[in-house]
C-alpha cells in the first residue's frame, strides 16, 4: 500500500490510456485508429487461421469472361438460362441452384413483343402470320421458357435491397421469414432498406423461394459480414446463403432467439441467435445485434483461391463439363466477369468474387461454424480492460525496467490468448485492438514518466548518496528515491571508528608519495569491506575511517552489520601485513571502537560543501571506544548495546568503563569469534574470565588472583590478562570501597 501511495502520479498517468479505451468500448469517444486496428487485427487473424481447402460440397457456376466471350454479352437471353439451368438439374443432377443473379425486367430479346403488336396493327388481316405466331409465342416467349424450367426445382433466386430516396421498388419480394411482431418488444438492429431490386412476377411465381445478397460494408470499404436477415417495412427477409441453407435442410422455419439476461428489460435484450425450428428440433444459428455474421472465408478468391470448385457456363451449355462431376452438388450461379461489377474488397482479397462470399457463408452454416461477434462483446471488452490496466497501473511502477516488460509482455500474450482461444473453439470475434493499445501505451508512458521524471530524480540521488554509500544501497534507494533525504533525523544506528595505529611513526619514515599509495591501498580495502557489508562511509580523517550502518537504508541488523565488517577488516589487515612483510613494509596495526544507539543523521556541511554524517552521544562514545582499544590490548571495543543487537558471535567483556563527558558507566566487550563452533579452550577461557570479573568487581582480590591465573594459563600472552593483574596488585592495598561500582574512570577523550 505504502509502494501505491509513493508511486501514485504515475499510476495516474498509466491510467490514461485505460480511460480513453473504456470511453472507445463504450462508444462515448470514437477512436477510428482503434477501429482501424480492430478491423486489421481481424484480416490479419481471419487470414492466418484460413483452412486454404476446397470445400467439395459446393460449385460455382462461373459467367465468366470466357462465357462472355463465346455465348454472347451480359444479359443472355432467359433462353439461354433456361438451357443452363435445365442441363445443370437434368444433365448434371445438382442438388440445389442458388442464382446470385437478379431478373429485374422482362427479357424482349427474343422480339415477340414486336411480333405481336404487328399481329395487331399491320398483319392483324394476316391468318398465316397469326397462326405461325401462335405456335412460336411459347418457345419465343424467353421469361416463361425460364420459368418453366425453374418451376418445382430446388431454386433461390438472389435479389436486394436498396435505400432509394423514392423508395421506387421492382420485382416482387419472396415471403418474410419473421414479421416484427415475433420480436415482442425486443431489439434486432437488423439494416432497414426502403427498396428493393427482385425478381419479375413470372420468375418469382416459379422459384418462390429467394435470398437477398446485400452484405455490410466497413468504413474502410471491406465487406467483412453479410446480413443473415434484412428489415423491410414490418418484415424480416432472409439472405441468399441461408435460404439456400434452409432449403438444404428441409426448409426449418426461422425464430429469432434473445440473450437471456432475464435482468434487462426487452428493449435492451438484443438478438444473439437465428432458430431453425422443425418439429422438435432445433438448430441455433449465432448472430450480431444487426442479425449479421462474418464471412469465414476459406481462402483466397476466384478459381486460384482453391476454396471452391469454379465451372465456366460457357463449358456447361457447350457440353464440356464430364458427367458425374456436378452430381448432388451445392451449385452457386455468378459472376467474376470484371465488367459486371459483382467483385468486392474483403479481407483476403481487393477483387473478391461476390457469389464466393455467398459459397463461404453457405459453406459456414453448413460446417456449423458461423463467426460472429457476440452482444456481450463490449461487456467482456470492458472487463478485459479494467482488469489489464489496473493490474498494469499497479504493476509497472513498482517493478524494475525488465519487470515491466515481462509484466506488460504477459498482459499481451493473455489478451491474445484470451481472444484467440474463443475465436477458434467457438467462432467468437471479441474486440482486442483497445486492449492492446492500452496496454502497450501504458507501458510506454510508464517508462517514459520513469526516464524523464524518477529517473531524474534517482540520478540526482545517487549523485547526492553515490559518494557515501555503496552501489548496492544506492540501487536500492532509487528504486524509491522520495523516501530519502539529507535532511536531519534521529535514528537508532551503529556507528564504527576504525583507526590505524602507529601511523605517526610510518609518516615520519616514509616518503609522502609512497605513504600517500599506502593509505590509499589500505583505504580502499577496508572500505570495500565496509561496502560489502552494507555501510556508508562517513568520513576519512587522517589515519581514522568512520562509517555507520542504519541509514540512508534502514537496516535492522545494523549493529550485525558492522561487527562483521570489523571482524572482516582484521582478516584484511592481516592479508595487508603479510603483503608489506614481503615488500618490506612497516607493519600496520588497527584499533576499532563500536556503538550502537540513536544519532542523528543528515546533511551537517554548508552552503559549500555537503558532509552527510551523523552526530550526537552515541557517536561520541564510539570515538571512546576505539581509543580504548588500546588500553585494553585488543583491536575491537563495542558497546554492550551493539553487543545485544548481534546473535552468533562470541563475546569477551572487558570491563565496565565511565568514560570522559559520561556519568554512567558501560560495559565494554570485545568479538571473540563469529563462530559459534568454538573451541573448547575458548570456551573454558570466556567461563574463567566472566568468573573473574566478578570476583574482581566484588573486590575479593585473592580469588580473583587465583581465576586470574587459570585464565592466564589458557592465554599467556594475552595483554588484557596482564592489565587487569597489575590492577589486582595495586588495587588489593585499597581499602574496601563499597560504592564502587566496578567501572574504570577516563577522563581523557
Amino acid at each position: 500500500m505504502n509502494g501505491i501511495k509513493r508511486h501514485w502520479p504515475r499510476i495516474a498517468v498509466t491510467l490514461i490510456p485505460l480511460i480513453f479505451a473504456l470511453l472507445h468500448a463504450v462508444g462515448v469517444l470514437q477512436l477510428s485508429v482503434l477501429q482501424r486496428l480492430d478491423d486489421i487485427i481481424y484480416d490479419t487473424r481471419l487470414r492466418a487461421t484460413m483452412p486454404k481447402s476446397m470445400d467439395e460440397r459446393i460449385v460455382i457456376v462461373d459467367i465468366d469472361e470466357k462465357s462472355l466471350a463465346s455465348v454472347g454479352r451480359w444479359p443472355w437471353g432467359r433462353n439461354k438460362l433456361a438451357d443452363l439451368v435445365n442441363k445443370l438439374f437434368t444433365e448434371h443432377k445438382i442438388a440445389i441452384l442458388g442464382v446470385d443473379v437478379v431478373f429485374a425486367e422482362p427479357d424482349d430479346s427474343s422480339g415477340l413483343q414486336q411480333l405481336k403488336e404487328l399481329a395487331k396493327s399491320e398483319l392483324s388481316d394476316q391468318p398465316v402470320f397469326l397462326a405461325k405466331l401462335q405456335d412460336l409465342s411459347p418457345r419465343l416467349d424467353y421469361d416463361g421458357v425460364f420459368a418453366s424450367v425453374l418451376a418445382g426445382k430446388p431454386i433461390v433466386l438472389g435479389y436486394f435491397f436498396t435505400n432509394d430516396p423514392q423508395g421506387r421498388s421492382s420485382g416482387v419480394l419472396p415471403s418474410p421469414v419473421f414479421l416484427e411482431e415475433a420480436l415482442a418488444g425486443r431489439t434486432l438492429e437488423a439494416p432497414e432498406w426502403t427498396a428493393y431490386g427482385s425478381n419479375i412476377s413470372s420468375l418469382a411465381a416459379a422459384a418462390p423461394m429467394a435470398g437477398h445478397f446485400n452484405s455490410f460494408t466497413d468504413p474502410d470499404g471491406v465487406v467483412r459480414s453479410v446480413p443473415l436477415v434484412a428489415h423491410y417495412k414490418n418484415a424480416y427477409f432472409e439472405s441468399l446463403s441461408l435460404a439456400m441453407f434452409r432449403a438444404i435442410v428441409g426448409m426449418p422455419r426461422i425464430t429469432p432467439s434473445y440473450s437471456k439476461e432475464t435482468f434487462l428489460p426487452k428493449a435492451f435484450q438484443g438478438v444473439d441467435k437465428m432458430l431453425l425450428v422443425q418439429g422438435d428440433k432445433t438448430l441455433g444459428i449465432p448472430v450480431d445485434r444487426r442479425g449479421g455474421a462474418l464471412i469465414p472465408f476459406r481462402g483466397a478468391g476466384n478459381a486460384q483461391g482453391g476454396s471452391f470448385q469454379y465451372v465456366s457456363a460457357a463449358d456447361v451449355l457447350q457440353n464440356r463439363i464430364a458427367t458425374g462431376k456436378l452430381k448432388d452438388k451445392i451449385v452457386l450461379l455468378g459472376t467474376t466477369a470484371l465488367g459486371l461489377f459483382d467483385m468486392r474488397v474483403t479481407p483476403v482479397g481487393e477483387a473478391y468474387p461476390g457469389v464466393e462470399t455467398h459459397a463461404n457463408m453457405l459453406s459456414a452454416l453448413l460446417d456449423g461454424h458461423v463467426l460472429v461477434k457476440p452482444d456481450y462483446a463490449m461487456g467482456y471488452e470492458l472487463v478485459v480492460l479494467v482488469i489489464s490496466g489496473l493490474v498494469l497501473a499497479i504493476g509497472l511502477p513498482l517493478l524494475s525496467a525488465l519487470r515491466a516488460v515481462i509484466l506488460s509482455t504477459g498482459v499481451l500474450v493473455c489478451l491474445l490468448l484470451m481472444n484467440i482461444w474463443p475465436y477458434l473453439g467457438y467462432g467468437l470475434v471479441l474486440p482486442l485492438a483497445g486492449a492492446l493499445a492500452m496496454t502497450v501505451t501504458a507501458f510506454a508512458l510508464n517508462m517514459s514518466y520513469g526516464y524523464f521524471v524518477e529517473s531524474r530524480s534517482k540520478r540526482d540521488l545517487a549523485n547526492l548518496f553515490g559518494t557515501y554509500v555503496p552501489p548496492e544501497l544506492v540501487d536500492e534507494m532509487v528504486q524509491d528515491p522520495d523516501s530519502y533525504s539529507m535532511k536531519a533525523m534521529n535514528r537508532e544506528m551503529t556507528v564504527m571508528f576504525c583507526d590505524m595505529r602507529g601511523f605517526t611513526n610510518m609518516s615520519e619514515a616514509m616518503e609522502p608519495l609512497q605513504l600517500q599509495q599506502m593509505l590509499t591501498g589500505v583505504f580502499s580495502r577496508l572500505t570495500s569491506v565496509i561496502r560489502a557489508n552494507r555501510g556508508t562511509i562517513d568520513k576519512y580523517m587522517g589515519d581514522c575511517v568512520m562509517a555507520f550502518w542504519g541509514a540512508p537504508v534502514e537496516s535492522e541488523d545494523h549493529a550485525q552489520l558492522a561487527v562483521k565488517a570489523s571482524i572482516e577488516i582484521l582478516q584484511v589487515v592481516r592479508e595487508i601485513n603479510q603483503e608489506h612483510h614481503l615488500a618490506g613494509l612497516p607493519q600496520i596495526g588497527i584499533g576499532i571502537g563500536i556503538n550502537t544507539g540513536s544519532m542523528c543523521v543528515g546533511d551537517m556541511g554548508s552552503d559549500i560543501r555537503r558532509s552527510y554524517t551523523v552526530i550526537g552521544d552515541a557517536v561520541n562514545l564510539g570515538s571512546r571506544l576505539e581509543s580504548l582499544s588500546k588500553v585494553y590490548g585488543v583491536d575491537i571495543v563495542a558497546s554492550e548495546i551493539t553487543k545485544k543487537n548481534t546473535t552468533g558471535i562470541i563475546w569477551q567483556e572487558l570491563d565496565k568503563v565511565r568514560v570522559k563527558g559520561k556519568e554512567q558507566a558501560v560495559k565494554i566487550w570485545s568479538p571473540l569469534s563469529n563462530d559459534v563452533q568454538i573451541s573448547s579452550s575458548l570456551s573454558d577461557e570466556v567461563k574463567l574470565w566472566t568468573q573473574f570479573l566478578k570476583m574482581y568487581r566484588s573486590q575479593l582480590w585473592d580469588q580473583a588472583d587465583v581465576a586470574l591465573l587459570n585464565v592466564s594459563r589458557l592465554s599467556p600472552n594475552k595483554f588484557l590478562y596482564r592489565l587487569y593483574a597489575e590492577r589486582v596488585a595495586s588495587m588489593r592495598y585499597l581499602p574496601y570501597d563499597s560504592e564502587w561500582d566496578g567501572a574504570t574512570n577516563f577522563e581523557t577523550k
